[in-house]
């Protein structure tokens, strides 16, 4: 496959809903948007809240991570090493930035085999100039971002039924059962996996399985393989304002221990200012430029723009 490929990334706006502590950045029509560069701790515990009918805390609502997005795993606020944008090159020093995704182990980093880290490696040498349909990182083409990644790209929304939690994103839904049916069979692999969940106090725990590992982690090239086992908790604080996603990642087949990914995320209202990319899609579709358009309108929903942008045609003369 020809250089001219391309990952098309400049149209999948990397600007995602972030607030409060530090670092101002301005964004389309002078808003402001504020990135964290901490991780609030939630402690497990009594939900205290409003419940639902059939007793689930309620915590429906848009939600988004506070810190950054998926550019990287480990340095969220770093940029994607080699990136020729010169807005991506960080400005302050790494201790000064947000904390990896990684929480265990405490070095931040991913416990890859000497193989899989190979690997990770090269996908990321590629990422900027992909000289095979494998280096393309498969949201470019639109295609769900997968779990854990779906809480790291832009904001989702969680919707609540009796039996079940619902929460949607722009690239893919899910749905996690709380009614204790047993998972899918082994053979069935899905893009965001299959969800079997229970409430305990506040927080949902989750059990993942099923994964096809088909979405990386990162643009920064981290995976995993199908064989991948993941528990989510997610740990809600009394005012369902915020909650910390804490995922366990279990897979002998390419990391060399269990490791654990902490991702802050907080509750947006129609009052707050949300992301620039949103800014700019509510400007383009809404007469008046409002903010007041449905979050997941997008064209990975609904094929209203171009698929992925992956390709430069050649030139013509």
């Amino acid at each position: 496959m020809s250089k001219r490929i391309h990952s098309g990334w400049a149209l999948l706006i990397a600007g995602l809903a972030i607030c409060t502590v530090s670092q101002a950045q301005q964004a389309p029509g002078g808003s402001t948007i504020q990135r964290e560069t901490k991780i609030i701790p939630i402690e497990p515990g009594r939900w205290t809240g409003k419940r639902l009918e059939d007793g689930q805390p309620d915590v429906q609502g848009h939600w988004s991570n506070t810190i950054a997005n998926h550019n990287n795993w480990t340095d969220p606020q770093g940029g994607v090493p080699g990136d020729p944008n010169p807005r991506a090159i960080p400005k302050t020093q790494r201790s000064e930035r947000a904390p990896s995704r990684v929480s265990d182990p405490a070095d931040g980093e991913v416990p890859f085999q000497p193989w899989a880290r190979e690997k990770q490696q090269e996908f990321l040498k590629y990422f900027h100039d992909p000289i095979k349909p494998e280096y393309i990182e498969p949201l470019a083409r639109c295609a769900p971002a997968g779990v854990p990644k779906s809480f790291t790209w832009h904001g989702f929304e969680i919707r609540q039924y009796p039996g079940y939690v619902l929460i949607l994103f722009n690239s893919g839904w899910r749905i996690v059962h709380l009614d204790g049916r047993p998972h899918l069979p082994g053979n069935i692999k899905l893009w965001n996996a299959d969800s079997r969940g229970r409430w305990e106090g506040n927080t949902l725990i989750v059990d993942v399985t099923n994964n096809n590992a088909k979405a990386r982690l990162a643009r920064t090239g981290e995976f995993f393989s199908d064989n991948v086992h993941i528990e989510e908790r997610y740990v809600f604080d009394d005012g369902g304002q915020r909650f910390n996603y804490v995922a366990t990642i279990t897979d002998p087949t390419v990391f060399t221990r269990p490791w654990t990914a902490t991702i802050p995320l907080r509750r947006y209202t129609e009052k707050d200012q949300i992301d620039g990319w949103n800014y700019e899609v509510a400007e383009a579709n809404t007469p008046d430029g409002s903010l007041k358009h449905e979050r997941y309108e997008r064209m990975c929903i609904e094929n209203n723009g171009p698929f992925g942008q992956v390709a430069i045609a050649p030139s013509r003369k």
